[in-house]
């Protein structure tokens, strides 16, 4: 592997390369919505949970470092992919320590939910650094066509591996913890069997609202209207999670309030932004509509881009790198969602599949 000479200097890693020969062999195991709730609500057991995730989460690591390897030499070279392999190869020797550990030694069960939130933990910076690399990457050797295409195809798959990685760690460690969450005794794990569609939008609207107005000093109003087709009157819950949905909003609103703030900046009001929140059957449709000019057509796939950004020179902490929309793109597509994050004319759609 071509990391594996920078691997070996440490001896604390030494073993890295052949465990990730061993486990990448594997593929992952792809878990639905209504596994983690079955699991999670039908007499949670913590030694099965344990057992599938000690083989579980080294094959998702391996799998996702067997990737890394194929990145471009000059950009597995950067300081920041150097952290970031540093981090994955301390985290596969961590959990690989368990695969002969017994299952039903109570201390042995704690000590791996312990090392699980360790792993989260060391891992929450992981967007910002592989961007950060990226950046890095860019601005010494630029960027051809080839390159960006080969690089888009492995952050899709990299944030996506680390979505779905992070979603078994929280929910193992949510549930097992020995504790629950008194503001969400209900959750079953990361997932809310009642999710408040409307209320994870207000939420995602104010907190954008709050950065709009930190840097414009003004900020759009918010129009929601309400549409369930499956109990009319009744308020749109879904099972999903909350976290997932806040953050795919977040980002749709970052952009709408600033395509609207300086579409209209010479105006004395802007026009609000229209949300309409649909339930139907099987899916929940979020439109989100602005007059912030839009974006053309042939302009769209650079907002999904992992080298481009619409955020002006300074904004880079507005817009965090330009990563929020192909992100929220994949959060989407986690559930089996349809994600049209942005169209012409300033519509976002997003449509996710709740069953």
């Amino acid at each position: 592997m071509k990391f594996a000479q920078f691997l070996l200097k440490s001896s604390s890693v030494a073993g890295i390369p052949k465990q990730v020969e061993r486990f990448a062999k594997f593929s992952p195991s792809p878990l639905s919505m209504k596994q983690f709730i079955d699991f999670g609500s039908a007499n949670a057991c913590e030694k099965t949970s344990f057992v599938f995730l000690r083989q579980e989460l080294p094959v998702r690591l391996a799998n996702i470092m067997k990737e890394i390897d194929f990145l471009p030499d000059k950009l597995l070279g950067t300081p920041s992919l150097k952290l970031l392999i540093s981090w994955y190869s301390q985290s596969l020797l961590e959990i690989v320590d368990f695969l002969e550990k017994d299952p039903d030694d109570k201390d042995v069960l704690t000590n791996f939910t312990q090392t699980l939130v360790n792993v989260r933990n060391r891992h929450n910076n992981v967007v910002p650094t592989m961007a950060q690399g990226v950046v890095e990457y860019k601005d010494a050797f630029g960027v051809d066509p080839v390159t960006n295409q080969n690089v888009q195809y492995f952050l899709d798959r990299f944030y996506m591996s680390r979505i779905s990685t992070r979603m078994l760690m929280n929910q193992h460690t949510l549930i097992f913890d020995g504790s629950v969450n008194p503001a969400h005794p209900k959750h079953i794990g990361s997932i809310d069997p009642s999710c408040d569609v409307v209320e994870v939008i207000k939420d995602a609207y104010e907190a954008s609202k709050m950065l709009c107005e930190q840097y414009y000093l003004t900020s759009p109003d918010m129009e929601i209207t309400e549409v369930n087709s499956k109990n009319p009157d009744q308020p749109l819950h879904i099972v999903y999670v909350p976290s997932h949905l806040y953050h795919m909003l977040f980002e749709l609103f970052k952009n709408a309030m600033r395509a609207t703030v300086e579409t209209h900046e010479m105006s004395l009001t802007l026009p609000p932004i229209k949300v309409r929140v649909s339930l139907g059957t099987e899916d929940l449709t979020i439109k989100m509509s602005d007059r912030g000019g839009g974006v053309p057509l042939r302009k769209i796939e650079r907002l999904f881009s992992y080298m481009y950004s619409t955020a002006p020179s300074g904004k880079s902490s507005w817009l965090v790198f330009g990563y929020g929309l192909p992100i929220s793109r994949l959060y989407a597509k986690y559930f089996q969602g349809d994600p049209a994050a942005l169209l012409y004319g300033g519509l976002r759609h997003l449509r996710l599949s709740y069953t």
